[in-house]
């Protein structure tokens, strides 16, 4: 195996080590955020960091870039306390990559992606049309990481959306049905496929 010393990784040309760190923790979530800002703008960006916080309340959390620049989904959820995180599938990930690009802030990635907003149950910000799970949070909280200067911001589940085929008798949301897409590092993207379920497991 290549051994990397936190010397050799503080040394490496910096694409390759964005590159090797992002891609050194396995897949992550491949999520698409959607917020409108107060004055209507629509705004939509990938997103790899969304996890899991808890189900009671039902929260989650997603990573935030230092605002050393402008960073748009963060200023508009401040703003509105509404957000949408959609899954990216299959059919999408060209588009739905593209929304990294740095637009600027009266530019609307849903248009320069190709990718169509909808909207529903009075929720002020855009879910991405045709997307087969969508979720709509409330601000709760953001969490600053002094270590980096990121930020976690934490939302509560306020609304919940899933195509019928997915949804398994028990809960589970089997995303490998939905063509559900995960990312590997910042740039390379794969489709779920369910291999093993296994039963809840206790001591033997």
């Amino acid at each position: 195996m290549i051994s990397y010393s936190k010397q050799n990784i503080e040394e490496l040309e910096h694409l390759f080590k964005i590159n090797l760190i992002n891609s050194a923790t396995g897949y992550k979530s491949a999520n698409l955020i959607g917020t409108r800002s107060v004055n209507g703008q629509e705004n939509i960006a990938v997103f790899s960091s969304v996890i899991h916080l808890g189900s009671s309340p039902a929260l989650l959390g997603f990573i935030c870039r230092p605002t050393t620049v402008p960073r748009h989904t963060y200023k508009n959820i401040l703003e509105t306390k509404t957000y949408t995180i959609n899954h990216i599938h299959l059919d999408i990930l060209e588009e739905a990559h593209h929304t990294s690009a740095k637009y600027p802030e009266d530019v609307s990635e849903f248009s320069k992606a190709n990718l169509k907003p909808e909207y529903k149950n009075n929720c002020k910000a855009p879910f991405l049309k045709g997307a087969p799970v969508q979720l709509e949070l409330k601000f709760i909280e953001e969490i600053p990481i002094k270590a980096n200067g990121t930020i976690m911001v934490i939302g509560e589940i306020v609304n919940l959306y899933v195509n019928k085929e997915l949804l398994q008798k028990d809960g589970l949301i089997d995303l490998s049905k939905g063509n559900v897409a995960a990312i590997n590092g910042l740039d390379t993207y794969a489709v779920a496929k369910t291999n093993k379920r296994f039963a809840y497991q206790r001591p033997k």
